[in-house]
């Protein structure tokens, strides 16, 4: 397949969204190969973010970058702008250390964190009893899944205090931390801590039909419909947009923050696209989650179900 320009640019765009990116095969949440898996595992053990770019959301990428690069092999590596290389040689640059040089996994400082009044009187109380050295261990994975315990100091931790409470980080997970916020919530009579981390990346959203009415009334979101032709024939959302290539570029060319909305018959098909335009960097993605069926049950019984 000839690289046409239009792909060039749009391949180029991706590789400098960030300083470090990974086409690869899946999602850095997802992924789809063993040997994507693999480079994920090594970055994530080196740096604490990073964007991934899954090429089998989209054929026309899948073989672009392969004649971009010159490189046959999924996944590829690029660091600021320039190629890396495949599995193998991510695999090897590790093993040397000469990868955590290139990425340049500079010393991370305490991260600056918030806690709450009322998360700090109950992290005063589970300490209390604590034995000597032990404080707030905060985990953060990198899938920017939290952890909280009350444990040991062990080598290389990052402390920070605040509120009088101490909290302790490896370093991957203080990389992740900054501007970390904690607080301690009651809702519908049950209790627990509410953590706010502003690094975390973009989810895909689900959406109840009725959510999604309300939000097309009043505008705030763009409706597309990733079914065949046949399927929109039968039955269809008003105001939705029947996703084809010239649409897909099309959606690619807006702004990250304007917010998205997709559905299919029952959700899984939308699932998909909407997760390969987080991946493209949106932010606001959601999904409808039951697809038209559930827009016909629950909110427009004029569309019918098949």
């Amino acid at each position: 397949m000839p690289l046409t320009e239009a792909l060039r640019d749009r391949i180029q765009g991706l590789i400098t969204a960030d300083s470090v990116v990974l086409f690869m095969k899946g999602t850095r949440f997802r992924p789809a190969c063993g040997f994507s898996a693999g480079v994920v595992e090594v970055l994530d053990s080196l740096v604490p973010q990073w964007t991934s770019v899954d090429v089998l959301a989209d054929a026309e990428l899948r073989e672009g970058i392969k004649e971009f690069s010159a490189w046959p092999t999924i996944p590829q590596l690029y660091v600021r702008g320039e190629f890396v290389g495949g599995a193998d040689i991510v695999r090897e640059m590790h093993a040397s250390g000469e990868l955590a040089t290139l990425l340049g996994a500079a010393e991370v400082k305490p991260p600056q964190v918030q806690v709450s009044a009322r998360a700090a009187g109950v992290f005063r109380e589970v300490t209390a009893e604590a034995g000597p050295g032990e404080a707030i261990r905060v985990r953060i994975s990198p899938r920017f899944e939290h952890d909280l315990a009350v444990e040991g100091r062990e080598p290389g931790d990052l402390e920070v205090v605040v509120e009088g409470i101490t909290l302790l980080f490896d370093c991957m997970s203080a990389a992740r931390a900054e501007g970390l916020r904690l607080d301690f919530v009651e809702r519908d009579g049950e209790a627990g801590f509410a953590i706010e981390n502003p690094n975390a990346p973009a989810q895909v959203r689900p959406i109840t039909a009725r959510e999604l009415q309300g939000k097309l009334a009043q505008g705030a979101v763009r409706l597309f419909d990733v079914r065949t032709p046949q399927e929109q024939a039968i039955a269809a959302i008003a105001g939705a947009r029947l996703v084809d290539e010239a649409v897909r570029a099309e959606i690619l060319e807006l702004d990250r923050g304007t917010p998205l909305a997709f559905h299919c018959h029952h959700g899984v098909r939308s699932q998909a696209a909407a997760e390969f335009f987080v991946s493209q960097g949106f932010r606001e993605v959601y999904n409808l989650r039951g697809g038209i069926d559930a827009w016909s049950r629950e909110v427009d019984s004029g569309v019918p179900r098949y």
